[in-house]
């Protein structure tokens, strides 16, 4: 497709949807490039088309009812699981570094440096298996807990409890190839084991 193709795909979009005139029909005579440059601010603008953010806010509301539905989310038996996801939501696309995970009593949210008391991670993603991490306030990982039982059963949190001791201040930690359990503040630097 060359320049004079795209233009005038650009020219018959600005004609059905956009509020205001195209630039050739408004008889102002510029030069290619500042045609060029006007059809492309026009279309990346939701002043051009104004159902853009409504498109946006259903395709956001679609995106939290699939959540909600899903039985990832509808099953509740461990205290902290709705904190966890507020505070996931709250953080989502920062990152922490660096990376400390930690029993009950240790705040979830977004670890940095600069940051004045360490939280643990709540952004877990396994580099190995490429699962979100998931964290079971209050419990621990009985020791027959095996990577063939999480290969099969992560992430569905319900068939995980099978293998989940009650216990307090502790924090279990699964993905679908490795799990750990934690009562304090710990450096995932110092649990090589671990790639998340």
């Amino acid at each position: 497709m060359d320049d004079d193709d795209l233009d005038e795909l650009l020219d018959e979009v600005e004609k059905k949807f956009c509020s205001k005139a195209s630039a050739a029909s408004s008889g102002v005579r510029r030069s290619k490039d500042e045609n060029k440059q006007e059809k492309w601010r026009n279309l990346h603008s939701y002043q051009a088309f104004p159902f853009l953010s409504d498109i946006d806010a259903l395709l956001e509301e679609l995106l939290e009812d699939d959540y909600d539905s899903s039985p990832q989310s509808k099953v509740s038996s461990f205290s902290g699981e709705q904190a966890e996801k507020k505070l996931s939501s709250q953080s989502a696309g920062r990152k922490c570094c660096p990376v400390f995970i930690g029993g009950s009593s240790v705040t979830n949210g977004v670890g940095t440096a600069t940051s004045k008391r360490n939280r643990s991670c709540d952004q877990l993603r396994c580099n190995s298996c490429d699962f979100r991490v998931l964290m079971f306030d209050d419990s621990e990982w009985d020791p027959s807990c095996d990577y063939l039982f999480l290969r099969n059963n992560v992430p569905d949190r319900h068939k995980l409890q099978a293998k989940l001791k009650k216990r307090k201040g502790l924090r279990a930690y699964a993905c679908q190839c490795n799990w750990f359990s934690s009562s304090e503040t710990t450096d995932l630097r110092n649990q090589p084991q671990l790639r998340w």
